[in-house]
């Protein structure tokens, strides 16, 4: 058990009885940003840009399987809270081919956000690359994330791609990918 903020959680690895409330924890979030990227025909560059009203970003449900993978290189680690409740999640994946560590999704509930949770999820995930043998995770996010871009930037992940297609034709439209790597502490 890990004490943030005056408030106990737990941390512990997944289980399929977990699966329910992964799939009902509210990933959304509100930001009164957004990153813009710009293309030029020499690479990008990221400008943070004031949205009025603020934008409300509600994620498509995702379906866990309550399965951490067969051959041991996937995991899922949940946080709860001092009532029992799922405070977050992440989960990961390691491919050995260019020892990465794939940060594939993480969420904190809105009511647990701003008290160490993510971090501490994070902390879990890169115990989980070291005992694979990472060299780095890596993750992706959307330009209109603003708050979780400034997270993982906190955490000591930095920009290292961008895909501008990654989300056409899909609810996302019109918003871009970013990709964000760090060494493997």
């Amino acid at each position: 058990m890990t004490t943030v903020d005056n408030t106990a959680y737990r941390y512990r690895t997944a289980v399929p009885e977990d699966a329910e409330a992964i799939e009902a924890l509210d990933g959304s979030f509100t930001t009164d940003t957004v990153f813009q990227v710009t293309v030029t025909d020499d690479g990008f560059s990221l400008r943070e840009i004031a949205v009025d009203p603020p934008l409300t970003k509600v994620f498509p449900e995702d379906e866990y399987d309550g399965e951490d993978g067969d051959d041991g290189d996937s995991r899922t680690f949940v946080a709860h809270g001092a009532a029992g409740d799922l405070a977050g999640f992440v989960a990961v994946s390691y491919s050995g081919w260019n020892r990465r560590l794939t940060i594939e999704d993480i969420e904190v509930a809105p009511e647990h956000r701003g008290r160490g949770v993510g971090r501490a999820l994070m902390g879990l995930a890169v115990e989980f690359a070291r005992e694979r043998g990472a060299e780095h995770l890596w993750l992706e996010v959307t330009t209109v994330n603003a708050p979780a871009i400034h997270a993982y930037r906190r955490m000591g992940f930095a920009f290292c791609g961008l895909d501008i297609t990654l989300y056409d034709g899909t609810p996302s439209e019109g918003e871009q990918a970013l990709y964000m790597s760090m060494p493997c502490p």
